[in-house]
């Protein structure tokens, strides 16, 4: 018979799982207590929360959530960072982590419900966050927009032209 410690974790776990839209696995080995809080601050700032499990009951709970399996994720020591609807900026935050420690690293996770490899997970951070994909999608719609407003514009101003000069024509011929 397995420790209520045991049940209670699942139910954590089943808890982050439905919170969140997805997670990365990180191997933290080697991270300092003052570099852990450093790490979990900025993923609080940017949406995210990491947690500490056991591996197996992970798995457990993925089982139970109809997940993707991401065994060979799930070894050794291994944090769980979950997100929302954002897994840009989380990701971001731990690329930046890993440059300035040398200590962390992505080693999977599950986002949009696949799998993801360490690689795949790490490519999320070269993405444009959230943010920026809004005010590059509002830079298009005010592009095409001032390019609509300025088309509609010539319309009445060419009819305009052209009556002037059929009208400057048409007095050159009658002087002459």
């Amino acid at each position: 018979m397995p420790a209520q410690s045991k049940y209670d974790m699942l139910e954590k776990i089943n808890a982050s799982l439905d919170a969140s839209t997805g997670f990365y696995v990180v191997d933290y080995r080697g991270l300092t207590v003052k570099e852990t809080q450093e790490l979990r601050r900025a993923l609080r700032e940017v949406g995210g929360t990491m947690k500490v499990y056991k591996n197996n009951i992970v798995k457990i709970a993925l089982e139970q959530h109809e997940m993707p399996a991401i065994d060979e994720a799930l070894v050794g020591t291994c944090s769980y960072v979950f997100f929302g609807d954002d897994p840009v900026s989380p990701a971001k935050v731990l690329r930046d982590f890993a440059q300035k420690t040398k200590k962390t690293e992505v080693v999977g996770g599950i986002a949009d419900g696949a799998a993801l490899t360490g690689e795949q997970a790490k490519a999320y951070a070269d993405l444009p966050t959230r943010e920026q994909l809004f005010g590059q999608i509002a830079g298009l719609i005010a592009g095409f927009a001032r390019d609509i407003a300025y088309c509609i514009n010539e319309v009445p101003g060419g009819l305009a032209r052209a009556i002037k000069a059929i009208n400057d024509e048409e007095s050159g011929q009658e002087a002459a």
